[in-house]
């Protein structure tokens, strides 16, 4: 119990810190993502600015929207006083999730990175939302410890964007490789991550935080 509650308070604040760091950078500091579409060279298709910078926005705020409804369908006090708020939320976050996909989706022929990073977001707008409605399944069926798993497994995929960049500063600030393959290192390597940290949580943590439904 003690380090699910653990968990729960790391996991609170980074998700909190990470949303209002990219609300404040997407919608406040950088707008019209100039850093961000400085590193992307030698795109394919043209890029209609406008409307890839509405897509973002959307993406953006759907991302956030899943961080923080995952983290409170997470806490078991929610749970226990409000079924209908916990279900409901959970119908948000599938929602969100696959909103997330779509505009994921539109985006991914545009990655820094070329088709190599292109199909690496590919890969991940299948997985996830496979691994999401995995989770809705397993909840249908009444087997609510693996919907609480499932849903680790799927709520690991909204630090996609965090990890990759982690990683892409971590080869081209500490290594000093090119940004663009910096970049596609961090799109497949966040890939791994975000299949192996939630099998690790589910094995040291999940069976032992003392209640199927969540994590604390």
């Amino acid at each position: 119990m003690k380090k699910g509650k653990t968990l729960y308070g790391l996991l609170a604040c980074v998700t909190i810190l990470f949303i209002l760091s990219a609300l404040v950078d997407n919608y406040i500091i950088d707008p019209g993502a100039e850093g961000f579409l400085s590193e992307k060279t030698g795109l394919k298709r043209e890029l209609n600015l406008p409307v890839w910078l509405n897509v973002m926005y959307v993406h953006v705020a759907f991302a956030c929207i899943a961080m923080a409804s995952g983290l409170l369908n997470f806490y078991n006090r929610i749970f226990e006083k409000s079924r209908k708020f916990h279900r409901i939320n959970g119908y948000v976050y599938l929602v969100s999730v696959l909103l997330v996909v779509l505009t994921s989706g539109y985006m991914a022929p545009y990655a820094t990175g070329g088709k190599i990073s292109s199909m690496g977001f590919n890969a991940l707008n299948i997985i996830w939302p496979v691994i999401t409605i995995v989770a809705f399944v397993q909840i249908k069926k009444k087997r609510i410890i693996r919907h609480r798993n499932w849903m680790i497994r799927s709520y690991a995929f909204c630090f996609t964007n965090m990890l990759i960049h982690l990683i892409t500063s971590l080869f081209h600030q500490g290594f000093g490789l090119v940004y663009a393959t910096s970049y596609t290192i961090g799109v497949y390597g966040s890939i791994v991550l975000l299949l192996v940290i939630p099998e690790v949580i589910i094995r040291t943590i999940g069976r032992g935080c003392g209640s199927p439904k969540g994590m604390v």
